[in-house]
């Protein structure tokens, strides 16, 4: 049996309005609530039942992941990820690599073919982008190949233009 094409995509745009996804990953704070950034967007676009879904799943760890209904958002689900404070949680380039295997390990279990990232842990965590973007696209890399039924579409979805050329420039250096 030969594998799927796996589609690896980097946009600019808003995590909230990936329709065309089964599911976003949230950059998520370890008690799973409202917070700014991603995690915030996230909350203020589900809505009250996304908190009321998580609080029970609080407090996650660095690394881990965890799974909800996405309810007001477009997509069936979201995945939450705590991904580390660079310079606190350590090793942080493990524990950030987990946070990419452990969401798309969940994918894989719920049967869900498309997922979207956000850059984990480069806002007020901390992560140096260039580092960040490097684990991400290793860990991805790493885990779609163990995966037996992998999404077929894997997207990299940023806030500007700046951040996905970034991202863009480490994943053709290789």
């Amino acid at each position: 049996m030969t594998r799927p094409e796996i589609r690896l995509e980097a946009v600019t745009g808003d995590i909230t309005r990936q329709a065309d996804l089964g599911a976003v990953v949230n950059a998520a704070n370890a008690q799973l609530m409202p917070g700014g950034g991603v995690a915030g967007a996230i909350h203020r676009a589900a809505g009250p039942e996304l908190a009321e879904a998580c609080r029970p799943m609080a407090p996650i760890s660095p690394g881990q992941a965890v799974i909800t209904e996405a309810f007001g958002l477009p997509n069936r689900w979201i995945i939450h990820c705590l991904g580390p404070r660079y310079g606190i949680d350590e090793p942080a380039d493990t524990l950030l690599a987990d946070c990419y295997r452990n969401a798309l390990r969940l994918a894989e279990e719920r049967g869900i073919d498309s997922i979207a990232f956000p850059a984990l842990s480069t806002g007020a965590f901390g992560y140096p982008f260039e580092d960040a973007s490097r684990v991400a696209l290793d860990s991805v890399d790493e885990v779609l190949a163990e995966l037996q039924q992998p999404p077929g579409l894997v997207r990299f979805v940023f806030f500007s233009d700046n951040d996905r050329e970034q991202f863009e420039s480490v994943r053709q250096r290789g």
